[in-house]
Formats: structure tokens, sequence, C-alpha cells
């Protein structure tokens, strides 16, 4: 079994030791990608900084991701309390049909989506993304915040916090969301990966070179055939993209396999 693990971590850091390995070398050394750290050269690193604008890239990035889990935290953990504390078909419902919504990918309901927000007026701006990070991502946290508040929540702290006179919302947000903390850091760090990558709604909707998330800000080292792609710089601009959430799951780590397993016990 031990074997079978070491055998599956070695082929999944293959791919990101050549993307290492080519990222450190200079134009003219890119012909075998097998043959290793044969070259230190951060020059390409240099390169992809500038060509892309990482700095702007950086931050358009960051505000999208922030804004976008922040809000997904808040509405999947408000929506599934009640679904997992009230007993009754409505409930039930419910909850199943947030469930609904992990076997239908945001990109079948791309186009009626964007027709609706045409229809209302809504511009096209860095920030609309947003709107389809948020509905993607609320089945699956609220799956997960749903199954944590009925195994990991006792129903006894509320009560003790409601017969100490706390109402509904007091309850929630100051005895309920403290508890709720391991499930909250798997759904930041599991949403907060896709919507820090994603490619396709930040290409739908956002138009302006300024406003490009990192992912946009790639194309440009995409190549053609007057213009063959520097793969070393390319590689370099990957690992400057990756480099954050590496960061971020570092300090985040211990949380998260305790809020995904607990949270996906009861459904």
């Amino acid at each position: 079994m031990q074997f079978v693990v070491i055998a599956i971590m070695v082929l999944n850091l293959i791919p990101l030791v050549i993307v290492l390995s080519t990222s450190l070398r200079s134009p003219d050394n890119n012909t075998n990608p097998l043959n290793l750290f044969n070259e230190l050269s951060f020059s390409s690193y240099r390169d992809a900084f500038e060509r892309m604008h990482f700095g702007s890239a950086f931050m358009n990035s960051v505000v999208l991701t922030g804004i976008s889990v922040v809000l997904v935290v808040i509405l999947a953990a408000m929506a599934s309390y009640p679904m997992a504390r009230i007993q009754s078909k409505w409930s039930q419902f419910l909850y199943l049909f947030f469930l609904a919504g992990l076997v239908v990918p945001g990109q079948m309901v791309l186009i009626p989506i964007v027709q609706m927000i045409n229809s209302m007026g809504i511009p096209s701006t860095k920030y609309t993304p947003i709107l389809m990070f948020v509905t993607c991502s609320l089945p699956f946290s609220t799956f997960l915040y749903t199954g944590f508040i009925r195994s990991g929540v006792p129903v006894e702290v509320e009560e003790a916090a409601h017969i100490d006179g706390a109402g509904l919302l007091r309850r929630f947000w100051t005895v309920v969301f403290p508890l709720l903390i391991p499930v909250t850091v798997s759904v930041i760090i599991t949403q907060g990966i896709w919507i820090w990558n994603d490619y396709f709604f930040n290409m739908t909707f956002i138009s302006k070179a300024a406003d490009s998330p990192l992912p946009l800000a790639m194309l440009g080292f995409m190549g053609d055939q007057q213009n063959p792609t520097q793969w070393n710089v390319l590689f370099a601009a990957c690992m400057l993209c990756a480099l954050p959430l590496l960061i971020a799951f570092s300090f985040l780590q211990k949380y998260f396999v305790g809020g995904l397993t607990v949270g996906s016990v009861k459904g």
C-alpha cells in the first residue's frame, strides 16, 4: 500500500519538477525538458514578471478570489444552518436542490446567465465573474457546511445560548459559526483554488487587459508559428501564479482534511 501511495505521489510530482526545471533555464536551453536542473537562471522569472504585469494581475486575482470566497462562506453557512437544524420536507427539498447543482457544470448554464446579465443591464467589469464564481461554488460549499453542522456542532451548545437569551442570528454568528472554522477553511481552500485558477469565466466577462487576473495575463506567453512559445518564460509565469496558493495552503492545511472529512460524513 505504501508503494502505491509513493508511486502516485511521484507521478504527481513529475510535472511540477519539469515545470520548475524548465522555468530555471535560458531560452536557448529548452530542447530537452527531461534534462532536469542543468541550468540555474532566473531571467525567465524576470521576463514573466514584467510581461504579464504581475503586480496588477496579482491584485486583480486577489480581489476576485477574496470577494468571491467571502460571499460563498457567508451565503453557504447561512443557507446550511436551517437545512441542518430544521427537520421538515421543505428543508430536505432545499438541501437536495442545492445538491443538484453539483451535477450541473457552470459552463452548461453560462449562455442563459450571460443573456440574463445583459438583459438586466449589468456591465461587464472585472467584478462580473464573481456572480458565476459564487453561483457555482454554493452547491459544494453548502454540502460541506450542512454535513459539518449535523455531525460536528452539538445542538446542546445552541440550546444553552438560547436559554441565555441569545436570538437566532446571535446564536449563529457567536456560537455556531466559530465552530465551523475547520469546514470554513476547507471551503476557502477548495473554492479559492478553483476561483484563483479559473480561465473560462474570466475570459467570458473580462474584456480589458488592465482588469485581467493572472490566468488571463498568461495568454501573452502563448506563441504561434512566427513567434514560438518560450516555454521557460511560460513555466516561470505558472510558478509565479502557483506560489501564492502554495503559501496559503501551507498555513491552512492542518484544518483542511478535518473539515473536509467531517463535513462530508452526513448528507
